[in-house]
């Protein structure tokens, strides 16, 4: 790897496994980088730009994220990143070789679906090998779910997300899918083991070396790894040069297309909206929200929450019924105090999310 070129890390995984996770808890504890953030993840792109963007309560003076046009990170919203290369991916990565002397690193969050080869293909074109290279292609797998032998913690989800993008070539299934993220892996991060048992944990590092060359490095990880800077600051200085190699991995999804396989997949129908709030009771909002993901299908629920006489914001996520929160950052000066959740689903009716969800908003007033 050539030391004037800029390094990207490719975090690549299952919508639910943590790549969001990951990467705002690097731009927490790593300091000193100019990071520049590409991201792609269906549906959601608002809320995970701020999830990203919320680093600055934590940023010390030296700490910068590069601008992209509209803020913090670049965001692809046109489909599966892997399958929009030329017309999605390549423009984002030529403006920041315009701007290579503003960057010291590069981190790209792919979609849940994507498949990592054909995007660092594209770091062997010429106008961007000259100026970048491929630090290493991480991939974050549910330690749990694979377990479980789900592969994804929520699968309705990421059901929906396939269905929803027109621009997708590839329809494996989940197994193969992860076996394709994972042939491609420098690193392999199996979140939340925590809640592994023992066997549990035998049965996913069995699954894993099955797949991956002794080369490629398992870490177990869980909270901890939110605070040990040291860890962070390690993943982002690997030095695989992966673009080097990357023709050579042989995948599902090349294989089918040598037997002449078509990829096409469905496009049922599912909802998604968006509920914008004011300030509201945080234990109705939960309440009231564990009740329609309940007696609703939800897949997905993620968002924000402004909480009377506290400074910070609440972070709200949800996958399948299971609702967690926290308190992510302060809520800026001149930044309107209100609650938004985006809702991914199936038959979902707005106006009676609505006026559900209104109910902690009314008691705050009351």
């Amino acid at each position: 790897m050539q030391l004037n070129k800029i390094p990207a890390t490719v975090v690549t995984g299952f919508l639910g496994s943590g790549k969001t996770t990951l990467l705002a808890n690097i731009l927490r504890q790593v300091t000193g980088k100019r990071i520049a953030i590409i991201v792609n993840e269906f549906g959601e792109q608002d809320i995970d730009s701020s999830l990203l963007r919320s680093c600055a309560l934590d940023c010390d003076e030296g700490e910068q994220v590069a601008s992209g046009e509209d803020g913090s990170i670049y965001e692809l919203a046109n489909g599966c990143i892997c399958c929009t290369v030329e017309e999605e991916f390549l423009p984002v990565m030529k403006k920041l070789v315009a701007r290579r002397n503003d960057i010291d690193h590069i981190l790209i969050e792919t979609s849940g679906l994507a498949l990592p080869k054909p995007l660092v293909q594209a770091f062997n074109w010429p106008e961007v090998r000259q100026h970048c290279t491929v630090d290493a292609i991480i991939t974050v797998i549910d330690g749990p779910a694979v377990a479980a032998g789900r592969f994804a913690s929520d699968v309705k989800k990421v059901e929906a997300q396939r269905q929803a993008d027109e621009s997708l070539d590839h329809d494996p299934s989940l197994r193969e899918l992860l076996d394709d993220q994972l042939s491609a892996a420098d690193l392999v991060l199996v979140s939340k083991t925590d809640l592994l048992s023992a066997e549990d944990r035998k049965r996913v590092e069995a699954l894993v070396q099955a797949r991956v060359p002794e080369s490629v490095k398992t870490l177990f990880i869980d909270q901890t790894l939110t605070t040990d800077s040291a860890q962070l600051e390690a993943l982002m200085g690997i030095g695989a040069a992966s673009e080097e190699h990357i023709d050579q991995i042989a995948n599902h999804h090349d294989r089918h297309h040598a037997e002449g396989a078509h990829h096409d997949h469905a496009h049922d129908h599912f909802d998604s909206c968006v509920i914008t709030l004011g300030e509201v009771d945080g234990d109705v909002l939960s309440a009231t929200l564990q009740h329609l993901l309940k007696t609703n299908e939800i897949y997905r629920a993620k968002g924000f929450a402004a909480i009377p006489g506290k400074p910070m914001r609440r972070v709200i996520q949800a996958v399948g019924e299971r609702l967690d929160g926290y308190f992510d950052r302060l809520w800026g000066q001149d930044e309107p105090r209100q609650t938004q959740l985006v809702i991914i689903g199936k038959a979902l009716n707005r106006d009676e999310l609505h006026r559900a969800l209104a109910e902690a908003a009314r008691m705050v007033s009351a």
